[in-house]
């Protein structure tokens, strides 16, 4: 008989013991009391891919007692979706939205009720801001040797402050509108020329600790189940949250420009398209940070991620559809029927920022002075700032792609750069000049 390895030994040992945890604690069934780290542990030591079956098998058990039994409520909403995206590989519906674990995060949506939409830029900022505060928190005990997932050398020191510098970019526009600082009073400046990336990272996470809810820190916690071991994983999901908290907003916001449009409410939809570039712009940086993962080490995760595709971004199909009726070719293609909800929307008739304005334009509503103009250069700023976005994506995926195909089993980069130059609006057109300044 083949003897076990020590290392075999050892994680039975660990298996043994969160399936006990998981069984005592199916007595008292109290989500307060879920054995959340045990859970999460096994997750980072091993990869959401490796899971032991008898693991996988009590978080089951755990969730098929929990989901009928218990009513709904804050705690019991949390470990609900928790065990969901838990067990999205066993269960066949892993995808890209269990894989980033969006259903955990508190991000703006075009669902939102009127009282939500009306704070959602300050949601986004709180949000980003705690994603940034924990991925340089990760950065920072893993240069320290305090984290689990280890199966990859450390990023250098001069890598580490470069992600560190792109983080303060994004985080700084939605730190000075939150008007927090490194001391948590909002009156101290964080310091942008020299960055010392432990240092920051305990300077932002100290900012933010007054204002932080358990709820919040459970959610940061759980929202990260990596597929496989490596270091820069951790940075890649936390990127994409990122991006689609963005996205999220930037949708709430071209719905509210539509209802504008249609109210004869002009301030109020340039307000909203100002407030909707401004966020995709401040982003940018993401993709940079992204540029500096291991090549290897992602094209090595990637290979367990296999279903889970940012083409089945929600958000970004709604963002899209919102400024204008998609073409059919598009519809019919993998970018809308990998996210069939938002495609049965657009067939349905959803309202779009181009109807609305060109509807407004035929009735006279925009006819004062510079009313109209000051649309247009809204719908324009936003239309070059969404073209420079698809146009550093497209080169980042080559960057780390080459001509692999997409997780999505999409084309990859060749569906990328053909998407690259569709067109954001059709009421309005970019000139030559603006074409060539949004490359």
């Amino acid at each position: 008989m083949a003897r076990s390895t020590p290392l075999q030994t050892s994680r039975k040992k660990v298996t043994a013991v969160i399936v006990e945890d998981l069984n005592a604690w199916l007595i008292t069934a109290d989500p307060a009391a879920f054995p959340y780290e045990a859970v999460v542990g096994e997750y980072h030591r091993y990869g959401r891919h490796f899971v032991s079956d008898d693991v996988l098998d009590s978080i089951a058990a755990a969730r098929d007692l929990f989901c009928e039994h218990v009513v709904e409520d804050p705690n019991t909403s949390l470990l609900r979706r928790f065990l969901q995206i838990a067990l999205d590989k066993r269960d066949g519906r892993y995808d890209y939205a269990s894989y980033t674990a969006l259903a955990l995060l508190p991000m703006p949506s075009i669902d939102d009720a009127p009282d939500e939409a009306s704070i959602a830029q300050a949601r986004r900022d709180r949000l980003v801001v705690q994603l940034i505060a924990d991925t340089l928190r990760f950065e920072a005990e893993a240069a320290d040797g305090r984290n689990e997932m280890s199966e990859q050398p450390m990023p250098d020191r001069r890598t580490l402050a470069k992600r560190t510098r792109l983080a303060m970019r994004v985080a700084m526009p939605a730190l000075r509108r939150l008007g927090l600082s490194q001391d948590g009073t909002g009156t101290e400046p964080y310091n942008v020329v020299e960055v010392d990336p432990g240092g920051f990272a305990r300077q932002l996470c100290m900012s933010l600790r007054p204002e932080t809810t358990h709820q919040e820190r459970m959610i940061l916690r759980l929202s990260v189940l990596p597929v496989y071991v490596l270091h820069d994983e951790y940075l890649f999901i936390r990127v994409l949250q990122l991006f689609e908290t963005t996205f999220g907003l930037v949708a709430s916001q071209l719905l509210g420009t539509v209802q504008a449009l249609e109210g004869t409410d002009g301030a109020a939809a340039v307000s909203r398209l100002i407030v909707a570039e401004a966020a995709l712009r401040e982003s940018a940086p993401l993709f940079s940070w992204l540029a500096t993962m291991d090549v290897e080490a992602f094209r090595t995760f990637r290979d367990f991620t296999h279903g889970a595709s940012a083409i089945q971004s929600r958000n970004y199909k709604l963002l899209e559809s919102l400024c204008r009726r998609p073409d059919l070719e598009r519809l019919d293609s993998a970018a809308f029927t990998s996210t069939p909800e938002v495609r049965d929307w657009v067939l349905a008739g959803n309202p779009t920022i181009d109807d609305a304005y060109e509807s407004a334009c035929a009735s006279g509503r925009f006819d004062q002075a510079g009313r109209r103009e000051e649309i247009e250069q809204a719908m324009i700023s936003l239309s070059m700032t969404l073209r420079r976005w698809r146009q550093t994506h497209y080169r980042i995926a080559v960057r780390m792609l080459g001509e692999r195909t997409g997780t999505g089993y999409t084309a990859g980069t060749p569906y990328l750069r053909n998407a690259r130059n569709i067109d954001i609006f059709r009421s309005v057109r970019l000139t030559a000049q603006d074409e060539r300044e949004a490359v």
